[in-house]
């Protein structure tokens, strides 16, 4: 959700065509990061011949349980994308100094760049060719990476920094958001400590993210929160080698995708409802071929309940633990990430014994 005056309505005009360009390049980095994080890691399992660990459908229900095994195959990394430059005060929680800039001196230095020795210093630009040649580099390095908007005049954006730690404190961010919602009125722990857990728990659900995470998941819920205090949106994106998953935390909440298996004889159906021939569905839409289903992306949004929304009036409340903060809102089949002219298919496989 966006909150006051950073919502579109509230922008200058010139504000409003600096948001448009941000969406723009966003949605070509959400089709990058679909490819690289899904469709990436599905093509390292084969060359690896180890068996595809598809995600289990209830795996995706709001509040699920996550079995933690790491995958060595799956791509994994943290993306902060910035609509706006962040001010230098924030380096006390969002550790990005020169010594992690982008530059060939500390690409040198930590030897991520392949081809550092002919590097040049303007690919860090999102509209130059070879930005996202120099992204897919250093996704594999720990941390995160930073987009933000360049200094200058002009609306620009860049991969300014790499191996970016969020050292914001989670009782900290739960205590922000618990404010917000109305379920403290100033200290997390002013209702006892049993209370103040509680609400760090729902932090990490109101992102979608379960309670013992690994570190890049933690990341994402904590910086996610901490970003939400800068005039500008922001959009987080995490790939997790346990949950084997794209998680996307943005103005709007969260939404995630996820390769799924697709039973061969849903085929036609799912053509019928794109419009197009089953030839059509297949070479727009299936990532891969089995033996008896088709692997395709399903795209998951979720809203959230009135729970995690401020309450009426600005009253105080008390946290219902059991409580959903999330719920489905929407399932869509996605055209592979290299399809411009197809659009996503609604269909809803996580309360179905479908798929």
């Amino acid at each position: 959700m966006v909150d006051f005056c950073t919502k579109r309505e509230c922008l200058s005009r010139e504000d409003r065509l600096r948001r448009s360009y941000y969406e723009v390049l966003r949605d070509e980095l959400d089709q990058f990061v679909i490819g690289y994080s899904l469709v990436g890691s599905y093509n390292n399992f084969l060359r690896m011949r180890t068996p595809y660990p598809f995600v289990e459908l209830r795996e995706l229900k709001p509040r699920a349980r996550i079995p933690s095994i790491e995958f060595d195959a799956q791509n994994s990394f943290l993306i902060i994308f910035c609509e706006e430059a962040i001010d230098d005060k924030h380096k006390k929680y969002i550790r990005y100094f020169d010594a992690n800039k982008t530059t060939k001196t500390n690409l040198l230095r930590h030897k991520y760049f392949p081809d550092v020795e002919n590097f040049n210093r303007n690919i860090k630009y999102f509209e130059t060719d070879q930005f996202f040649a120099l992204l897919r580099s250093l996704l594999p390095v720990d941390y995160a990476l930073l987009i933000q908007r360049n200094r200058q005049k002009r609306v620009q954006y860049a991969l300014t920094h790499f191996h970016v730690r969020v050292d914001w404190p989670i009782a900290e961010a739960s205590e922000h958001l618990a404010r917000y919602l109305r379920y403290i009125s100033k200290d997390l722990y002013e209702k006892g400590d049993k209370y103040a857990e509680d609400l760090q728990k729902k932090l990490f659900e109101y992102y979608g993210v379960p309670v013992m995470s690994g570190g890049r998941r933690t990341a994402a819920a904590v910086a996610a929160q901490y970003f939400r205090q800068m005039d500008g949106i922001t959009t987080i994106y995490v790939s997790s080698s346990e949950s084997r998953s794209l998680l996307r935390i943005d103005e709007n909440g969260v939404s995630k995708a996820v390769l799924v298996k697709v039973a061969a004889d849903k085929v036609k159906y799912l053509a019928e409802l794109a419009g197009s021939s089953q030839n059509s569905f297949t070479k727009n839409y299936v990532v891969a071929r089995r033996r008896k289903s088709v692997v395709c992306i399903l795209h998951v949004r979720y809203d959230y309940t009135s729970h995690a929304m401020p309450s009426e009036g600005g009253r105080l409340r008390e946290v219902k633990p059991d409580a959903n903060w999330l719920t489905v809102a929407e399932e869509q089949i996605l055209p592979k990430p290299s399809v411009l002219h197809k659009a996503p298919i609604p269909y809803k496989m996580i309360y179905t014994s479908d798929g």
